[in-house]
This record gives structure tokens, C-alpha cells and sequence, in this order.
């Protein structure tokens, strides 16, 4: 009985691991400020609902900052993505999220012109039983393009750590693996062992294993 209930107990934790892992969970990552020449380049725009089941109708408008100047609308969400005019028309396209969740846009074929300033404007619309409330974010990003990829030593030394960590892993498996082998085969050993000894004894030695001596 004890057994069944730690087995029932056992598969609802499980259960309820799987829940929480299956959960969409969203984090705010900042956007990468640096591009090179005639590569994409993603502007990471994310706004995370407090409450994913509550419906909003969700309106992303992507605009650039020239310097001392009005800024330019250049890509709009509304419903559907939709290239605006302007020099970006064409190579801007939507990589958001399927729960609206993350709105960003990516440069196709970068160019040295693409370098400044732009905004990411997100307004949504709550549906609520007695009321529908309104919120708008909002999130800049300095763009610096270059022709060339710089050096990244942050990128660098996480790369290595992660080859040695993935080198320490497969000799400490490789390491259990001969033990385990080791144990096994020594257990074999002393099993074919004892049964090699039983062999050997006489019969009437056999018989007289079981009988217990009285004086």
C-alpha cells in the first residue's frame, strides 16, 4: 500500500514538473547594439504580459531616430506586419513571437547607413469584463554598424569554458563507465567462482553442508 501511494506521489510531482517546464515563460533580453556590413541584424524588442491568458489586441510601431530630427516610422504591427515606405523597405522583417510576446523586427543585408538610433513602440489593449485598459512601452536601441566583426573576448572565454566543461564531462562518463564495467566483471568473477567451488566439493560433502553438527 505504501509502495502505490510513493508511486502516485512520485507521478503527480512528475506531472506537475512537466506543467511548469511546458509553461511559456518570457524574458526581457536586451538587443545586440552591434552590426556588421552586408549581414542581418535583429532588434530585439520584448514585452512580457503579466497575465498571458488575459486577450489584447497588440500594435508594434518601429520607428528611426535620425540625429535632431522627427522620427521616421519604418515597420508596423497591426494585426499583420507591414513594410512601410522608406530607405529600410524590403529588408525589415517580422520576427516576433506567436503570443506577442517578443516584437522584433531584422535587417536583412545591413548596411554602414543603418547605423542610429531606433525606437520600439508597443501599445496594447486589455479586454477586461468591466473594462479595457490601455498600456504603451516603449524600448530605444543604439545600432553602431561596422565593416568588420570585432573581437568579442566575453564570447571567446565562454566558448572555451564550454568545450572544456563538455571535455570534463565525457572523461568523468568515461570514467563511470570503466568503473561500472570493472565492478561488474569482478562480480561475475566471484559468482563463477563460488559456483566453480560448489562444483568441486564431493557429494557426500554436499549433503553433509546442510546437516546441522550436534553434540
Amino acid at each position: 500500500m505504501r509502495t502505490r501511494t510513493r508511486v502516485i506521489l512520485h507521478s503527480l510531482l512528475l506531472l506537475v514538473l512537466v506543467v511548469q517546464v511546458s509553461r511559456p515563460v518570457c524574458v526581457d533580453v536586451p538587443s545586440e547594439t552591434e552590426a556588421v556590413v552586408g549581414n542581418p541584424m535583429k532588434l530585439t524588442c520584448i514585452s512580457c504580459m503579466k497575465r498571458e491568458e488575459v486577450n489584447a489586441e497588440t500594435r508594434v510601431d518601429w520607428y528611426y531616430i535620425p540625429p535632431d530630427e522627427e522620427p521616421i516610422p519604418i515597420y508596423l504591427f497591426d494585426g499583420k506586419p507591414r513594410d512601410l515606405e522608406g530607405p529600410w523597405r524590403g529588408r525589415l522583417m517580422w520576427n516576433g513571437s506567436k503570443d506577442l510576446q517578443e516584437l522584433s523586427i531584422s535587417i536583412l543585408n545591413v548596411t554602414m547607413n543603418d547605423t542610429g538610433t531606433y525606437k520600439c513602440v508597443v501599445f496594447r489593449q486589455f479586454e477586461f469584463d468591466c473594462y479595457s485598459p490601455s498600456v504603451t512601452n516603449s524600448l530605444i536601441i543604439n545600432l553602431v554598424v561596422r565593416e568588420e566583426a570585432s573581437e568579442d573576448t566575453t564570447a571567446l572565454y565562454s566558448e572555451i569554458m564550454m568545450y572544456v566543461l563538455l571535455v570534463f564531462l565525457t572523461c568523468w562518463l568515461l570514467v563511470e563507465m570503466v568503473y561500472c564495467y570493472r565492478k561488474i566483471s569482478k562480480s561475475e568473477e566471484q559468482a563463477q567462482d563460488t559456483g566453480t567451488n560448489y562444483l568441486a566439493i564431493p557429494s557426500e560433502n554436499k549433503e553433509n553442508l546442510g546437516v546441522p553438527v550436534t553434540e
